[in-house]
């Protein structure tokens, strides 16, 4: 089977599920929703106790883990999605049409990539009226972007596994509260030397405090030290074994 081929079947079945997101914006919106709450609350309602160590506004300092937390909110729609094409035999159609198998898959992947950017963009668009300001470049935004896509990607073939793998709707999307509470054991919030030795310990060996410093990094125009290369190292990572895993686990349901 042609890759040209594959591409097509890719996209006409990203169509298909776009579609039935169009249908249902709620969806896009309500990943989006508990982000924002947070971000208001930490800003108006916690950030005036919390000490960052700076002067920089404090929604500036907790912007880039604001958007991991709204990605990982986001992915377990992915994982939703898949379990009910999973339940319903779509998939068994899908098998008796000559269309390529791994094309099911990405197509629920570039889903999730677009849905969860627009969801980023709604996030930053709210801390741009919070007073969120930021002098970077346009090579340092194509930058915050890339390291944004590359998340998003990992994390979402994480969710195939889960949407494959999972008995039950609840189960399906469960997997995702670990993730979304992660970055707040990061240098999301607050500077992990604020923390107790074990959790801080924790904290600065995490993948999230990694790219969470990258992404302030690149949005305060900083120079970028070695986080850079650990967060790259740790989605690189997460997203090649996720595939794998995912591929694994596909090839297993389908036959």
């Amino acid at each position: 089977m042609t890759t040209t081929r594959m591409l097509r079947d890719t996209g006409v079945l990203t169509g298909r599920s776009l579609r039935h997101i169009l249908r249902s914006p709620d969806t896009v919106i309500t990943t989006a929703v508990t982000p924002i709450v947070l971000l208001l609350l930490f800003v108006y309602v916690l950030g005036g106790a919390i000490s960052i160590g700076s002067d920089e506004p404090y929604v500036n300092y907790m912007l880039p883990g604001i958007l991991l937390i709204t990605i990982a909110s986001g992915i377990a729609y992915t994982a939703y999605r898949l379990f009910l094409d999973l339940q319903s035999g779509i998939f068994e159609r899908f098998q008796s049409m000559p269309i390529a198998r791994s094309s099911v898959l990405w197509a629920h992947v570039l889903t999730s990539l677009a849905a969860n950017l627009v969801s980023v963009a709604l996030v930053i668009a709210v801390a741009l009226l919070m007073g969120f300001r930021s002098g970077a470049s346009v090579v340092a935004w194509l930058g915050v972007v890339g390291i944004l896509v590359l998340f998003t990607l990992a994390l979402t073939w994480v969710a195939v596994i889960a949407g494959l793998s999972a008995r039950s709707v609840d189960g399906a999307s469960a997997f995702s509260y670990p993730l979304i509470f992660l970055p707040f054991i990061s240098s999301a919030f607050v500077p992990t030397d604020s923390m107790p030795g074990p959790v801080a310990w924790f904290a600065q060996n995490q993948p999230v405090t990694s790219i969470v410093d990258t992404l302030r990094a690149l949005l305060a125009q900083d120079p970028l030290d070695d986080q850079i290369w650990v967060s790259l190292f740790w989605l690189g990572a997460i997203l090649v074994l996720a595939y794998a895993l995912a591929s694994l686990v596909y090839r297993r349901k389908v036959t």
